[in-house]
């Protein structure tokens, strides 16, 4: 052994015998999990941490294993796949293998050694994929938090959001027992990009929830196409640009897009991003809760109500200070807008505090660092 835990597997099929001989037979090298049904397993996949392969039979009743893991790859992706299958079910195994892009296959009956041998090569895929999301999600979200940063301080009305915005949206991701995906955090971040094409007045309109003319609406309705735009030609984006276009479908194509990655994250930033809106409008938060909640068939009763948990968790957390601006910390968030002596919009009421922009004010407008802040430290202690 090589000082790891266990690799994590589930083995699903609806014979009780099945299940209890492979967890016999795979237990000294393997964490195993077991389901008798593709239901109890696709609930399983949301419940185990590193998961590294699914086993599952391919006859079984109401879904068979084909189905089921196709719906596994869209709920963990990075699991690796494995069916088996009887002589009779090439014809299906084929389909799981083109729907579900299954790793592996095996006959049944399978000799111990060979779905041994599958296993471990199941789990070097595992090990690889992750490897690889691993250095993808370093390397986009390092220079996406990067160039985000620095629109903040060039267009602050339309770029301020973007890390509230994603602090939200990975909270409600983990309170659903989401896996962690940098898709969404992506996404979260760069949903305020098409915004820096608009006007500064129509901006500044949008966030105070001012009425807009048909004009200007049509301006507003464009801003997810503008920043698809933006985006499609930066390679691996594809997903985040999917997260983006959800965003103007209705209710029923939303719904169409399942629980799989794309539809729940699509789920997440639209309901944070209606949420936010609403609240732009001067409604209460109780106020905006009765309103989403008729959104249910878009965005479902256990998100809304997720949603208004992590409200309320984050409310009680906070504890404003006051502070001499140049005393404020990075992740803080403000509690007024910062302007320079001149009257120019610095950053507005909401801003997350980030090294850049407290560079920004010692170069620009040293004689701000004394002025008194209200500023909350809600979220500094989770940094």
């Amino acid at each position: 052994m090589d000082g790891r835990p266990k690799p994590q597997i589930l083995c699903v099929d609806d014979e009780a015998r099945v299940v209890q001989g492979l967890g016999l037979l795979l237990r000294k090298d393997f964490d195993v999990h077991v389901a008798s049904t593709a239901e109890d397993a696709l609930r399983k996949l949301l419940e185990i941490g590193d998961l590294a392969v699914v086993i599952s039979d391919m006859r079984m009743p109401r879904m068979d294993g084909a189905t089921f893991l196709h719906q596994a790859r869209l709920r963990r992706p990075d699991a690796t796949r494995i069916l088996l299958t009887g002589q009779a079910d090439r014809e299906e195994a084929i389909r799981a293998i083109n729907e579900g892009h299954i790793f592996h296959f095996l006959s049944k009956p399978c000799p111990s050694e060979e779905l041994k041998a599958a296993i471990d090569a199941g789990v070097v895929q595992h090990r690889l994929l992750v490897a690889e999301r691993k250095v993808l999600q370093e390397t986009l979200i390092g220079a996406i938090n990067a160039l985000m940063e620095v629109l903040a301080i060039a267009n602050p009305v339309a770029f301020s959001r973007a890390g509230h915005i994603k602090k939200r949206a990975m909270e409600l991701a983990a309170r659903l027992g989401a896996p962690a995906f940098w898709q969404l955090e992506a996404a979260a971040m760069l949903s305020q990009l098409g915004y820096a094409a608009l006007p500064a007045a129509l901006l500044d309109k949008v966030y105070r929830g001012e009425s807009l003319t048909p004009q200007e609406q049509s301006k507003v309705d464009a801003v997810p196409d503008m920043a698809n735009k933006l985006l499609e030609h930066i390679p691996r984006l594809e997903p985040v640009i999917q997260i983006l276009t959800a965003l103007k479908w209705n209710d029923a194509q939303v719904s169409a897009l399942g629980e799989g990655m794309i539809g729940m994250a699509a789920r997440i930033l639209g309901l944070i991003l209606e949420y936010d809106a609403l609240i732009a409008r001067g409604l209460s938060h109780d106020a905006v809760c009765d309103r989403l909640c008729a959104r249910t068939g878009r965005f479902g009763p256990r998100l809304i109500s997720q949603l208004d948990a992590c409200i309320m968790t984050s409310a009680n957390r906070e504890q404003p200070v006051e502070l001499p601006l140049g005393k404020v910390s990075v992740g803080m968030i403000l509690l007024q807008e910062i302007r320079t002596p001149t009257g120019a919009l610095l950053v507005p009421k909401g801003f997350e505090v980030t090294k850049t922009f407290l560079d920004r004010i010692a170069s620009i407008a040293p004689e701000l660092l004394e002025n008194p802040v209200r500023v909350t430290q809600a979220d500094t202690k989770s940094k």
